[in-house]
């Protein structure tokens, strides 16, 4: 078996922090030398600059010789995926429920308890109510998470941002002045088509990617069509997912003829656009044999 010697410096300052020899996980050797720096928070990498090992990396199996140089980045203190998402998306169906409701301090205290009289007011609600109710479900029982964790300040920014936008949606589609979408039942039928339509697909797609990796493992594959008619889009794009994403969103927005709902749809689409070609440019880097047709979100454009 090899001997090996590890300088472990801080990849800021370059200052030493440590010197190991006969290691085998680095994350669980540095623990074990720095109990503030549970394994969670640590980034190691070859290079400053560079990607982070894996947790599951060894010594043994890393482009490096019996002497290596690592550089050693406290992430700072992290939270569960599981967590973040169950706070992210319970915040906006309580706060659009609270102006559906019209709760006093929102409206003219006349509108209080009060209801609307336009029916679509009450189906927008029921479609943003069963979206994150369902995404509240996948987090607990669909979702097989890569990473455990991520960084407890991103809390904050997705609340933000989930929250943010849920009330300032809801503050208008839950308006006494409201106003029906311009073409009527005709404009909000097709939108409720499009918006359930959307949401079966993103269900199936999260369910085929769940089914890809097996109960606590990290094995990563390249997703494919199922006999689920609705993972057949995985022929053309990368992260399916997204892609039914913002169709939910875009038939809401019809639905409700909101500018608000289009301005988060707008940003969740650019949002997702980066994540979906930082995931397509990985499967390509990661497996030779890549489909070519794919595109990352939206078929043959983008």
């Amino acid at each position: 078996m090899k001997h090996y010697e590890v300088e472990i410096l801080d990849a800021k300052t370059k200052d030493k922090l440590c010197f190991l020899d006969k290691v085998g996980n680095i994350f669980t050797f540095i623990f074990t030398l720095y109990p503030q720096w549970y394994p969670a928070r640590q980034s190691i990498r070859l290079d400053p600059k560079g990607k982070s090992l894996k947790d599951e990396d060894v010594l043994q199996h890393l482009p490096v010789g019996t002497t290596a140089t690592f550089y050693f980045r406290d992430l700072g203190a992290q939270i569960s995926w599981v967590t973040v998402f169950l706070t992210e998306y319970a915040g906006p169906l309580l706060i659009y429920l609270m102006f559906y409701f019209r709760v006093p301090f929102i409206y003219a205290p006349k509108y209080d308890f009060t209801t609307s009289k336009h029916w679509v007011v009450h189906l927008a609600c029921m479609c943003h109510s069963f979206h994150y109710v369902k995404r509240l479900l996948e987090t607990l029982f669909v979702h097989r998470f890569s990473h455990g964790t991520m960084p407890l300040r991103n809390i904050f920014k997705n609340c933000t941002y989930y929250w943010g936008f849920a009330a300032w949606m809801a503050y208008y589609i839950n308006h006494p002045l409201y106003t029906p979408p311009i073409y009527g039942e005709q404009q909000i039928r097709l939108a409720l088509i499009v918006f359930l339509f959307c949401q079966i697909g993103n269900f199936s797609i999260h369910i085929a990617l769940r089914n890809l990796r097996p109960p606590g493992s990290k094995t990563r594959k390249i997703p494919y069509p199922t006999k689920n008619p609705f993972t057949w889009i995985f022929l053309l794009v990368s992260c399916p997912n997204y892609t039914y994403e913002l169709g939910s969103w875009l038939g809401f927005t019809l639905m409700t003829q909101c500018l608000p709902v289009a301005a988060f749809t707008l940003v969740g689409f650019i949002q997702m656009t980066v994540w979906a070609k930082g995931k397509h440019r990985s499967y390509l880097k990661e497996f030779r044999d890549y489909p070519t047709l794919r595109s990352p979100i939206l078929p043959f454009i983008l």
